[in-house]
């Protein structure tokens, strides 16, 4: 499952899941740049981390909400490391859990150009060089809410929807070159966003008292959603294109 060679591009890559998805791929042996939007210090203790266990990482600024940033960012990226082989769409915000008469259609633009229209761009700006490698290879990080698109989060039921949508149109337009394009779509996962989450709605202070009436006796871990994007952009997956791949156990509490 080496990736040695491949120049990975993790947006929202410094922290939660993001994070694990760097630290494995530069594992593997993919060069990483590690996308951040204002927290700098992170994305560099990710950089560090790598480079402490022999891999190879950069940090780069850039919201993905942003064309022109992402613009910028990609031209560094390929300036300083070679063209992106590997784009793994991560980055995300929460929407803040209103009804849709309720919501305040700023929130809805912003969440919905940061999961959705972010990734688009992003996608435009590397595939050129990426159809020149013989394999790229996109995933975008979804979310099991897609699953049952719950009341009171319009935007961010809309903003992952529209992104699975986009995974599944460009897995079409490009298997003539050789590109990938996949999504994973984990549940609850052990993050600083899935912790403030079951904070606002159940009360849980620690998610690991959940642990019991989970999947497999323990709530989601980002290193398990990393495996499924090291899976799916190494050499093993050879056949897989075009695919929701949910990493939630088969459901949040069992």
């Amino acid at each position: 499952m080496s990736l040695d060679g491949r120049v990975a591009l993790v947006t929202g890559g410094g922290r939660g899941v993001g994070r694990a998805i760097s630290e494995t791929l530069a594992a593997n042996g993919a060069v990483v740049a590690v996308n951040y939007r204002r927290d700098q210090a992170s994305a560099e203790e990710a950089v560090q981390a790598i480079e402490a266990a022999g891999g190879s990482a950069r940090a780069y600024a850039g919201s993905v909400d942003d064309n022109e940033q992402n613009a910028e960012m990609v031209a560094a990226i390929e300036a300083d490391l070679g063209p992106v082989g590997i784009l793994v769409n991560n980055a995300g915000i929460a929407s803040r859990g209103m009804s849709v008469v309720d919501t305040d259609p700023a929130e809805l633009e912003r969440v919905v150009r940061t999961h959705a229209l972010g990734p688009h761009f992003l996608s435009k700006l590397v595939i050129p060089k990426m159809r020149e490698q013989g394999r790229g290879d996109i995933v975008m990080i979804s979310s099991a809410a897609t699953k049952g698109l719950g009341g009171n989060g319009a935007p961010y039921n809309m903003g992952k929807t529209a992104m699975e949508a986009l995974a599944f149109t460009l897995a079409k337009e490009e298997k003539p070159h050789g590109i990938r394009v996949d999504i994973v779509a984990p549940g609850l996962v052990e993050t600083e966003m899935g912790r403030r989450l079951m904070r606002a709605t159940a009360g849980v202070e620690d998610l690991r008292d959940l642990d019991s009436g989970s999947p497999f006796g323990r709530v989601c871990q980002p290193q398990d959603v990393a495996n499924v994007v090291h899976f799916l952009v190494s050499d093993l997956n050879s056949y897989v294109t075009g695919e929701r791949i949910y990493c939630d156990g088969s459901g949040l509490y069992g």
